[in-house]
């Protein structure tokens, strides 16, 4: 059999996009077989969970691994939802996240699945990657690409963890190696990602970039400037946490 995957979605306001993405990503995992997905609606108002229980509602019957979605009653932000539906879980080999937008394919989410399943012991985390230079096809907006990497650069810089896109939509993490840290994990919006890394480091676990094709599609809720602030400040509390750690 092989290793069991949970898959989950984050979603504020994202009925306008889903839903073609997560067809064929349902279609796709269930090919690959193990793989459980859960739909996480993270406190958008109600006229939105009424358009996604619509959407999610048929693709819920037609598939059974496409689990009941996760309807939070207040916005935690996206780390806030991942962390939610990832807590509900409890026997997956791996925990597992990818964006509702579908700029990475259900084919790319596919071929990251089956790369940790085929990786030795012990196993890394998988973060993808949007860099030209790793071999991806790689489709942003120029202002998008330079704030990703001057914010890859600041990571590594405040961290002193190699990383070049610490915030791409898709990571697989080893349910054993996330249990560990779950307990000291505080950061619930956008740059929970850079928490995340730098626990899995810290704990052992090798964190792995893999390069991935990206096409970006339009409608995304991330304020350039201000969450570009807000990140920023996110990975000097990260930084300056690890350095009070005993």
């Amino acid at each position: 059999m092989p290793a069991a995957v949970h898959l989950v979605i984050p979603c504020y306001h994202e009925s306008g996009r889903i839903a073609p993405f997560l067809t064929e990503l349902c279609a796709v995992t269930l090919e690959l077989g193990g793989v459980t997905i859960r739909v996480v609606e993270d406190g958008s108002d109600a006229a939105e969970v009424r358009r996604m229980r619509e959407i999610l509602s048929p693709l819920c019957q037609r598939h059974p691994h496409l689990l009941d979605p996760l309807f939070l009653p207040d916005n935690l932000g996206k780390g806030g939802a991942v962390y939610a539906a990832w807590a509900l879980e409890t026997s997956a080999e791996w925990l597992a996240f990818v964006d509702a937008d579908g700029s990475c394919s259900a084919a790319e989410v596919a071929r990251l699945i089956r790369l940790a399943r085929d990786q030795p012991i012990p196993k890394a985390a998988l973060f993808a990657s949007r860099l030209h230079q790793f071999g991806g096809e790689v489709r942003r907006q120029w202002k998008r690409k330079l704030i990703g990497r001057v914010f890859g650069l600041l990571v590594s810089t405040l961290l002193d963890i190699r990383i070049h896109d610490s915030q791409c939509g898709l990571k697989l993490v080893p349910r054993a190696d996330y249990e560990r840290i779950a307990p000291a994990l505080r950061i619930r919006g956008f740059a929970f990602d850079v928490e995340l890394l730098a626990a899995l480091h810290d704990n052992g676990c090798p964190v792995q970039e893999i390069p991935i094709a990206w096409h970006e599609t339009p409608g995304g809720h991330v304020h350039l400037i201000r969450d570009s602030f807000r990140m920023a400040r996110d990975v000097w509390r990260v930084r300056q946490k690890r350095m009070v750690k005993p």
